[in-house]
C-alpha cells in the first residue's frame, strides 16, 4: 500500500511540475551566476525537500485519510510514505542542485572567460551535504507537528522554523563580519572529511527516525 500512497502524493505534487522547473532553473542561475555558487544546491534541496511536505495540504483538504484508513492501510504505513517522499524529495532536490551547479557554472565560465567561477567538486559536495543535514532538520520538526496540528498550523510553523533559523544565520553572519572572521569553504570541506560525511548522513537518519518514531505516535492516538 505505500506504493500506492507514493503515487497518489506524486500525482497531487503533478500540479507543482511547472512553477518548480521555473523556481529552481530562477534559484539556480540567480545564486549560481554570483559567488554564492555553493549554495545553489542547497537552496534547490530546500525548496523540492519542502514541496513535498504540500502533500499534507492536500490530504487535509480532501479529507483523503479518512477513506484511505477504511482500505488495508495501517497508519503505520500512512506515516513512513510522508518521510519515504519527504527524504526522497529532499535527495533529489541535492542531486539536482549539484548537477545544475555543476553545469550553469560551466555554461558562465564558457559565456564569460573573463570571469571564470571556480568550482571545486569537494566544496561543492560538502555544501550539498550540509544543505540535506539542514533540511532533514527542519522536516523532523515539521512533520510530527503537521501529523499532530495538521497542515495549515504546520505551514505556519514552517515559516516561523525558517524566519528564526534565517535570523540565527544572519545574525550569525553579522557577527563573523564585526569580528572580523570569515567562513572559509575549504576549512569546511576540512572538517566535513575529517569526520566524515558518513557521521552527517548518520546523524540525518537518526534525527529522521526518532521524528517518525513521534509522528507515529501522534498519528496513531488523533481521531480522523
Amino acid at each position: 500500500m505505500i506504493k500506492g500512497l507514493l503515487k497518489k502524493d506524486l500525482y497531487n505534487l503533478a500540479s507543482y511540475k511547472t512553477s518548480l522547473i521555473i523556481i529552481v532553473i530562477f534559484c539556480g542561475v540567480a545564486i549560481i551566476g554570483t559567488d554564492a555558487i555553493y549554495w545553489g544546491s542547497v537552496v534547490i534541496a530546500i525548496i523540492v525537500g519542502m514541496i513535498s511536505l504540500s502533500t499534507f495540504n492536500y490530504d487535509e483538504i480532501s479529507k483523503s485519510n479518512k477513506y484511505i484508513l477504511t482500505l488495508p492501510v495501517t497508519r503505520k504505513e500512512i506515516v513512513l510514505e510522508k518521510y519515504i517522499l519527504a527524504i526522497g524529495s529532499t535527495i533529489l532536490g541535492a542531486l539536482l542542485g549539484f548537477v545544475l551547479t555543476l553545469i550553469i557554472g560551466n555554461i558562465m565560465n564558457y559565456l564569460r572567460p573573463d570571469d571564470l567561477i571556480n568550482i571545486s567538486i569537494e566544496a561543492l559536495l560538502a555544501t550539498t551535504v550540509g544543505g540535506i543535514f539542514g533540511i532533514s532538520l527542519i522536516q523532523s520538526i515539521q512533520i510530527p507537528s503537521m501529523f499532530k496540528w495538521g497542515a495549515e498550523k504546520g505551514r505556519i510553523q514552517m515559516f516561523i522554523i525558517i524566519f528564526v533559523l534565517v535570523l540565527i544565520g544572519a545574525l550569525a553572519g553579522f557577527l563573523l563580519k564585526q569580528s572580523g572572521l570569515s567562513i572559509d569553504i575549504e576549512k569546511l570541506e576540512s572538517i566535513l572529511n575529517q569526520i566524515g560525511l558518513l557521521i552527517i548522513i548518520l546523524i540525518s537518519a537518526l534525527m529522521y527516525f526518532i521524528s517518525y518514531k513521534i509522528s507515529y505516535k501522534v498519528y496513531k492516538n488523533k481521531e480522523e
